[in-house]
């Protein structure tokens, strides 16, 4: 004969046996993620840092410049500066009409120029002059106590000079430079100071017989009396 207790036993057992069943069933449906799911992929936190980590040192190699670069930029700054500067000088003090246009076309070409090189030295990070160097300076200073003739051929001596210079060294970084927007402002500007040079060649050796004549005609001081 079945009794009360019989019955409780057996309907606590049957609970016992689905209560384990259920446990087994969660377990197969919550498995832990498969690490190897995302191997593809990559995290959207892990990705986003690393894009700006790109985009930043992107930007430092771009404000970046060879120190050759940098140095050429410099000096060409400087030189620019001094010719526009010495061109104004010669239309003032110039006694010939050759030295008077070949000063002014310095001013006018320069100018020009030196406002491009500004342009690409804001672009790559460069400081340039706003004023002479002290070498330059003292070579204005220097030309601003002549006149005449002399005056003439000492500017012309000096335009020779500073150009052969310059055409060597834009010819030079037109070839070498690392920078795309250096190496396209020195091939731009090339040509302008090959004919630079060329008409300073042209002048100088007039102005320079000129300056000659001019000492010899000119009377030699008088000896004093013994």
């Amino acid at each position: 004969m079945t009794t009360i207790q019989d019955v409780v036993q057996r309907a606590v057992l049957t609970l016992a046996f689905a209560g384990v069943v259920n446990l087994g069933a969660v377990a197969q449906t919550s498995k832990p993620a498969d690490p190897g799911a995302n191997a593809g992929g990559q995290d959207p936190a892990s990705t986003s840092k690393s894009d700006k980590m790109s985009s930043q040192s992107g930007k430092q190699n771009s404000s970046q410049l060879d120190a050759a670069d940098r140095t050429f930029v410099r000096k060409a700054a400087e030189g620019g500066l001094a010719e526009v500067e010495l061109g104004k000088l010669a239309t003032e003090k110039a006694s010939s009409d050759d030295v008077k246009k070949f000063g002014q076309r310095m001013v006018d070409d320069h100018s020009k120029a030196n406002d491009q090189l500004k342009q690409v030295a804001s672009k790559v990070g460069v400081n340039v002059p706003d004023k002479l160097s002290p070498k330059d300076q003292a070579t204005k200073d220097r030309l601003s106590k002549l006149s005449g003739e002399q005056f003439d051929a000492a500017y012309m001596r000096d335009m020779v000079k500073d150009h052969t210079k310059d055409v060597m060294e834009f010819r030079h970084e037109s070839e070498k430079a690392k920078n795309d927007d250096v190496k396209n402002f020195a091939s731009q500007t090339l040509p302008t100071l090959e004919d630079h040079l060329k008409q300073a060649k042209g002048i100088a050796p007039k102005e320079k017989r000129e300056a000659r004549n001019e000492n010899k005609s000119k009377p030699s001081p008088a000896r004093p009396q013994r």
